[in-house]
């Protein structure tokens, strides 16, 4: 024969260790890296999401601000005050921010009221 016959060589415990360790060390980065700190936002995204109450401002997934009008702790809606009059039906999971109450984000018709008020409370320079 030509070509002799090529026997595979057996494997040691310590070559299957050594071959292993990189896949570990990659799953173990991942996990502290990416997994990890994902499971937290998550939670505090669901205790963030339980704990919304009327009167909270809030920002939507849409990027719209409104007031919760109404959330019933059973139920996976909420109704948020999007403008005067205008009520939207949303899932809870939706709300991305709950803003402070002293937050500089106000909705439109708030901030024309305040705008109005400031205008009447202020002062008028004499000529």
């Amino acid at each position: 024969m030509f070509i002799s016959p090529a026997f595979a060589q057996s494997a040691g415990p310590a070559m299957i260790a050594q071959q292993l360790l990189p896949f570990i060390l990659i799953f173990a980065v991942f996990y502290l890296m990416l997994i990890r700190p994902q499971q937290k936002r998550a939670k505090q995204h669901k205790e963030m999401v339980a704990k919304l109450s009327r009167g909270d401002k809030v920002i939507i997934s849409s990027g719209i601000t409104g007031i919760v009008s109404k959330a019933v702790a059973e139920k996976d809606t909420i109704e948020v005050e999007i403008a005067t009059g205008v009520y939207v039906n949303l899932m809870r999971s939706n709300v991305t921010t709950i803003l402070d109450s002293e937050s500089s984000i106000a909705l439109p018709q708030k901030a024309a009221a305040q705008k109005t008020a400031a205008k009447k409370a202020a002062p008028k320079a004499k000529k």
